[in-house]
């Protein structure tokens, strides 16, 4: 078993901008994953001078180490977020969850990106009977509310959509994609460029602070590579959200995810395991995702470590996600673990993708796992805002809270009690 992205086998993703930091441009995007890249590419098809400034290598963060799952809908329930948005916002929410799905697939029909992109719908699997009851009120209120059909699954009839007997019913939506995320990031990033962005690795930004130029309003960055100014600055960094934008980083929590593959399966098997090569996640909080690789591979993942990845987090997420899949599907029992990663999800306090402005600073953060679909809209939302347009945009302007009391400053010291809490959580469910 190798401690390696499988994806990053699958995939070349192409180099930096080898030019020295420009001395200044229109805009500075921090971040080269989905949300970066999708806004430099829009921007700079609009005419604006772009830098994008990633302190590692292009998609090397949550954007090339996801499972590839470009799910609608939103981490929290329907009826939840009616309660907090009221219903006129939750229904321009739904239908953003929805239009970022078409929003990657124009993206790689424009740009010719070979990612394996497909409508092949997600699954979701009831843990218990009592969430399948739910299933049936949410998919009500989503055919009533948001004019989208949910179609629920009985347990009779789930061997026609997954090979395993421990679920109570399932719901689907065949409206969600799924791809190889690392080839659709190194799409991105060669679109940008070609657009005109300059992608500039390895240029970790340390500080930002205002300052005009020549009597344009802006802000000065000391980066790794060197200083540059730019008129407007653009946060797209997630769960790596530094110091550099502690306002920021004080909302967001960094989570760790966790993911294996298999050894490629005979196709029998696979298709016995996935008969509709579902995008499959569970009804738990400390939840189960899963899916076939396009060269049938089993792809399991889940919060096996609430930390961020380390050596130590990946070593004991393989045993733990092993012995996961194992009760999912014991016909693989014996079948051979060959990749094991992680990497590190960003969640704001109310679990909500927030976007819009911070102390003069441009953001788009808090996808809380259905970032390939709404960290690549967000992008392009915010790219049009900053271009001087007028985005529909839902997201905006929501209440973006952060740690009670203020005891929060970015190290999610709590994270060992939030992940007993959901344990907790999903033992009284």
């Amino acid at each position: 078993m190798l401690e390696q992205n499988y994806w990053l086998t699958t995939a070349e993703i192409p180099a930096g901008t080898a030019a020295d930091m420009p001395d200044r441009v229109d805009v500075a995007v921090i971040g080269s994953g989905f949300t970066g890249l999708s806004a430099a590419r829009t921007l700079a098809k609009r005419g604006a001078s772009v830098a994008v400034l990633e302190s590692e290598t292009i998609g090397w963060g949550a954007s090339s180490r996801n499972g590839g799952m470009v799910l609608t809908g939103m981490k929290l329930g329907v009826n939840k977020l009616i309660s907090m948005y009221g219903r006129e916002r939750t229904q321009r929410m739904y239908a953003a969850s929805l239009a970022s799905i078409d929003c990657v697939e124009q993206i790689v029909r424009e740009e010719g990106i070979d990612c394996n992109f497909a409508r092949c719908g997600h699954l979701e699997v009831a843990c218990k009977q009592k969430h399948f009851a739910d299933y049936a009120r949410q998919a009500e209120v989503i055919a009533r509310e948001f004019n989208h059909t949910l179609r629920v699954v009985q347990k009779s009839d789930l061997p026609s959509e997954i090979g395993s007997s421990i679920y109570y019913g399932g719901m689907v939506d065949e409206v969600s994609a799924g791809c190889n995320p690392a080839r659709y990031v190194a799409g991105l990033a060669r679109a940008a460029n070609q657009a005109g962005a300059q992608i500039l690795e390895h240029a970790r930004v340390h500080s930002i602070a205002r300052e005009p130029r020549n009597g344009d309003a802006g802000w000065q960055l000391s980066t790794s590579r060197g200083p540059l100014w730019a008129r407007d600055v653009f946060v797209g960094t997630s769960g790596y959200t530094g110091p550099a934008t502690p306002a920021l980083q004080k909302k967001i929590i960094p989570i760790g995810s966790f993911i294996i593959t298999t050894e490629v399966l005979p196709d029998a098997l696979a298709r016995e395991l996935s008969p509709r090569n579902r995008m499959i996640y569970d009804s738990k909080n400390y939840l189960y995702y899963y899916r076939l690789t396009p060269d049938r591979r089993m792809l399991f993942g889940g919060r096996a470590a609430f930390f961020p990845e380390n050596d130590q987090t990946i070593r004991r997420s393989a045993d733990l996600l092993r012995r996961g899949m194992i009760e999912v599907y014991p016909q693989l029992a014996h079948a051979k673990v060959d990749y094991v990663w992680g990497g590190t999800l960003d969640f704001a306090f109310d679990i909500m993708p927030h976007a819009g402005e911070l102390d003069g600073i441009y953001y788009a953060v808090g996808y809380a796992g259905h970032g390939v679909a709404m960290a690549t809209y967000q992008g392009r939302k915010i790219a049009e805002l900053i271009a001087g347009g007028k985005p529909e945009n839902p997201f905006i302007g929501i209440p973006f809270p952060g740690a009670p009391f203020g005891l929060y400053n970015g190290k999610p010291w709590f994270l060992p009690l939030a992940g007993l809490w959901y344990k907790f959580l999903d033992w009284v469910s």
